[in-house]
């Protein structure tokens, strides 16, 4: 894993500019920097270097391609690149200087196209290619965005990079903070491409090639390009599309359970076995639920030596599921390492979450996601996750219960639906937590009756299924959002649920979380926490190949009985006695609700004190004020829309320090 950025324009020129820029991002590489410029069309590529596969000089980069062509600044893992370096051998490439995967890349760039190549590769990328011939440069990203790639206009240049601070460091930097941007994440505490929290600057999309020419810094944009730019001096095209996936696995579908568990667990052994390769120690986090389980046990069942597990364990035991992935790694036989975290060592890490994370973030599991990657990164330099189960088979509870209460509340007139959903919406969580409490195999979350008020009260004012999850996933629905002017968010990041009517709901739900809750909140949290420790991570699910097998798989095989993720959790039984298995889903939490009523109460206050909001003028006091007394008193749980206020507050602090 590394850290890429660039300049087109009168930065290129300016080496020690190029080395501040390096330096930025020395935490994505510390094993190596790079610099590379083409002063003649104002052109430098920039790569700080974390040394995986091939750990000699000869993956030094930005790396050129053997005619001269290409030049190459690479940020990822291409996991069948022996098999593309074997292709190539077979066209009469033999002058190979040494066996890393970016040599590999660049050489067949250089045969095939840029396009082609990334068609056959089976990875997570940012890359940055500089094409001599047709003076272009191109940013690609991979499919899903597990890794992170932003570009954009500053101080009269165009720059691009791994991390926004590395844009930051440009000594004519005064982009503002964009509204747009902070009406989403008042809404869905990220930012999801193509914004970012700066005017001006933008995030690549996964699955996207980005391509500019010199000319590009005549051309500055405020409103975000959409994938269909064809024409100009930026141009963008997509790849490689997860609906198209869908799609595709709607229409050849599975026709027995175990014809789908055999192709699936077939596919996940492959990914595993291709993302454990390299030239350092690899371990796996293990977090005891379904999804990291079943990719300990399989990585174990198919892996030369002991595998090494990682999990962090808390005091409350609420939050603590380190005895079960205890008993998991037992069962596995992995040599585990378990840490235990404090309260305090929680609490220490939200000063430093503006730094790593560039832009306000507020899912608050960043929190644990830093500790474990902190710990492995003592013992290993990869990490193999379980991230992306949730989006391809059915996990999360809104496929549940928001798929289920939209089906039956669509068809019903709107003014029954306004009806039944106010009232349902009158009763208060605690109620509704003691309803589900008394019902059979009632074990449910303490925030199940917030969810079941919030269901309701999306459903009885919605227009379709793209605003029902609009509302439902915006924190601020009920109000109407915070920021000021008021406005709703912009259009350009609405959720994809463009598959056929005839596709069931649960369907559909899971390609906008695939395509915006993964790569915007999940592979974000997870790549910025892991990076700022040096740590890679890879996510064995994530393999285009997996999520191919996972749309041929229909939703009433992946949802059944209440119960989500259901093909997973019967791959894992192959494995795994039942006990291992039965269990509500916990995920990955903290908290901080409770630790803003307690003692960083006085912390919070400081940052959302009404005086300070009004002068500041990008929220409406009155409304976090009143969100706030009722979140202390204890009257609703407002954890989450305070959080992301609270981490816009001090990411604006940090922001305006370094200005």
């Amino acid at each position: 894993m590394c850290g890429v950025a660039g300049i087109i324009g009168k930065g290129a020129r300016s080496p020690e500019l190029l080395r501040t820029i390096a330096a930025s991002i020395a935490h994505r590489g510390p094993d190596d920097e790079g610099v590379w410029a083409d002063e003649e069309f104002g052109v430098a590529l920039v790569h700080r270097r974390l040394s995986i596969v091939d750990l000699s000089p000869m993956g030094h980069q930005p790396m050129a391609s053997n005619d001269g062509r290409f030049m190459i600044a690479f940020n990822g893992e291409i996991y069948n690149h022996r098999a593309i370096r074997a292709e190539l051998e077979t066209l009469g490439q033999r002058d190979w200087r040494g066996h890393s995967d970016t040599e590999t890349l660049v050489a067949a760039i250089a045969t095939w196209g840029l396009r082609a190549t990334l068609a056959r590769a089976v990875g997570m990328f940012a890359i940055a290619l500089w094409d001599r011939r047709e003076r272009r440069l191109s940013l690609a990203r991979d499919r899903f965005g597990e890794k992170p790639l932003y570009y954009g206009w500053v101080g009269g240049d165009f720059a691009f990079a791994s991390e926004l601070k590395a844009i930051r460091r440009h000594p004519r930097f005064a982009n503002p903070v964009d509204r747009r941007a902070l009406r989403l994440f008042a809404a869905r505490s990220v930012i999801p491409a193509p914004f970012s929290i700066y005017e001006g600057l933008f995030k690549v999309q996964p699955g996207c090639v980005l391509s500019v020419t010199p000319e590009i810094v005549h051309h500055p944009a405020i409103d975000p390009p959409t994938t269909e730019t064809r024409d100009g001096p930026l141009q963008i095209e997509r790849y490689w599309s997860a609906r198209d996936g869908v799609l595709a696995g709607l229409a050849d579908p599975f026709r027995s359970t175990s014809e789908a568990l055999d192709a699936l667990e077939e596919a996940i052994v492959r990914s595993i076995e291709g993302q454990a390769v390299a030239d350092v120690p690899v371990g796996a986090f293990l977090s005891g639920g379904i999804d990291s389980s079943t990719v300990v046990g399989l990585y174990q069942a198919h892996a030369p030596g002991t595998v090494r597990s990682f999990t962090i364990g808390f005091e409350d035991p609420a939050y603590d599921e380190a005895p079960i992935a205890r008993q998991v790694a037992t069962h596995f036989g992995t040599y585990h390492h378990e840490h235990r975290v404090s309260v305090a060592d929680a609490q220490a890490v939200i000063p430093l979450l503006p730094t790593i994370y560039d832009e306000p973030f507020a899912d608050s599991s960043q929190i644990p996601t830093f500790l474990v990657s902190r710990f492995a990164r003592e013992r290993v330099t990869v990490a193999l996750s379980g991230d992306g189960g949730d989006e391809l088979f059915g996990g999360y509870n809104r496929y549940l219960a928001a798929a289920c209460l939209w089906d039956r509340a669509e068809p019903l007139p709107r003014p029954v639906r306004a009806a039944l959903g106010g009232l349902a919406a009158s009763v208060p969580p605690s109620a509704w937590n003691a309803l589900i409490t008394m019902a059979p195999g009632g074990r449910r979350s303490s925030h199940y009756g917030a969810s079941i008020q919030k269901l309701a009260r999306s459903a009885s004012g919605a227009e379709d299924l793209g605003d029902f999850f609009n509302r439902f996933l915006d924190q601020w629905s009920a109000e109407g959002s915070p920021v000021l002017p008021f406005g709703a968010p912009p259009s350009e990041a609405s959720f994809d649920l463009s598959l056929p009517d005839v596709t069931p709901t649960a369907t559909r739900m899971m390609l906008a979380d695939t395509t915006a809750y993964l790569p915007d909140d999940i592979l974000c949290k997870v790549d910025r926490a892991a990076m700022a420790v040096g740590l890679e991570t890879r996510v064995p699910f994530l393999d285009h190949r997996v999520a191919a097998v996972a749309a041929r798989i229909p939703v009433a095989m992946q949802i059944r009985g209440g119960t989500g993720k259901r093909m997973l959790r019967q791959l894992l039984a192959r494995h795994a006695p039942p006990a291992l298995l039965d269990r509500p889903k916990a995920g990955f939490a903290i908290p901080v609700g409770e630790w803003i009523k307690g003692p960083l109460r006085d912390w919070a206050e400081a940052l959302i004190d009404p005086a300070r909001l009004r002068r500041e003028g990008w929220f409406d006091a009155e409304k976090v004020t009143r969100r706030w007394h009722a979140h202390i008193s204890g009257r609703t749980d407002a954890t989450t829309a305070l959080w992301t206020i609270l981490m816009f507050q001090s990411w604006l602090d940090a922001d305006q320090a370094h200005r």
